[in-house]
């Protein structure tokens, strides 16, 4: 069973709600407990705007992590920084970053980390390359004048890249599947298994345009009967009609997904900058009356301060 609450804080940041309810995710019969916490929700561009609060602004960034070993965080975007607001100073933080691939919204927020500004620091991250190029020369360029005041190296902790594609790997307790899957541009998936408990984390991905029905075998693969799937819902049937190209998918497509790959719970994830948290909750209302007569258990819209806590 996954319970649901809000982050609550006195920082200066949205986390000023608090909520609860019970899902029903399945039990795998661990006593361990997995938290995903989600700190950027949103695609393409953050957007603090005032009619997007309640749901947040901030681009994709989600974290998983147990008593049991150190953090993973799921992409690097402008969530990234409010993460590290809400870590206490530690002379030996290490965590493991999945960057899924390298736009703007998934990155931007590595510089404005504040771990990373302590002796001692190790962030280790893991994403696709381009070909001809690696992981740690993007970032070189990206990260570094005149794109940026300084130089990622001059970042007081270390960044350890690692060019990663089709594998799998260990993070200290928990397994890591990584596969490529379609968007835009390099991109990667990822199926994280740690404590008894999966989450499949797949925020861009691009809808066939001849058969809404079809679901890549890489995809199928990383979702193969996951607790959680957190996964791309930017676009409405109109807007995909409208973007087609732009390598996301419509909220329909996601509930397909979920349901082909056998999906527990599926949390509607990467919200259009364009849609407000009106429009967010009506897309989550409506996937929720499409999942009833299907194998999928619960529908959940991602909003800033959500953590689900996994396990018995």
């Amino acid at each position: 069973m996954a319970s649901v609450t809000f982050l609550s804080d006195g920082r200066d940041f949205l986390y000023d709600r608090i909520h609860s309810q019970f899902t029903n995710c399945r039990s795998r019969g661990f006593n361990a407990l997995v938290h995903v916490t989600f700190y950027g929700v949103r695609g393409s561009t953050p957007c603090p705007c005032p009619d997007k609060q309640r749901v947040g602004g901030n681009t994709s960034c989600v974290v998983v992590d147990s008593d049991d070993g150190s953090p993973i965080v799921f992409d690097m975007g402008t969530g990234l920084r409010v993460w590290g607001t809400d870590l206490d100073p530690v002379d030996d933080f290490h965590a493991t970053a999945l960057v899924t691939h390298l736009h703007w919204d998934h990155v931007q927020g590595l510089p404005f980390f504040l771990p990373l500004h302590q002796q001692g620091a190790v962030l280790d991250v893991h994403g696709p390359t381009e070909p001809g190029s690696s992981l740690e020369s993007a970032f070189a360029t990206f990260v570094n004048p005149p794109f940026f005041p300084i130089h990622y190296s001059q970042l007081t902790g270390d960044v350890r890249f690692h060019d990663t594609a089709d594998d799998s790997f260990a993070v200290g307790p928990a397994k890591v599947l990584s596969r490529a899957v379609p968007h835009v541009g390099v991109t990667n998936g990822y199926r994280v298994e740690w404590g008894g408990q999966s989450i499949v984390y797949i925020p861009d991905h691009q809808q066939p345009l001849d058969d809404h029905r079809h679901v890549d075998e890489r995809v199928l693969e990383l979702v193969d009967g996951c607790d959680v799937l957190i996964h791309d819902a930017q676009f409405t049937a109109t807007e995909f009609a409208q973007r087609p190209h732009w390598g996301h998918c419509t909220v329909e497509y996601a509930l397909e997904v979920a349901n082909q790959g056998g999906a527990d719970t599926l949390v509607l994830f990467h919200h259009d900058p364009h849609h407000d948290d009106d429009m967010v909750d009506e897309l989550g209302r409506h996937v929720a009356d499409l999942a009833e007569p299907t194998g999928v258990s619960e529908v959940m819209t991602a909003s800033e301060g959500l953590r689900l806590v996994l396990g018995d």
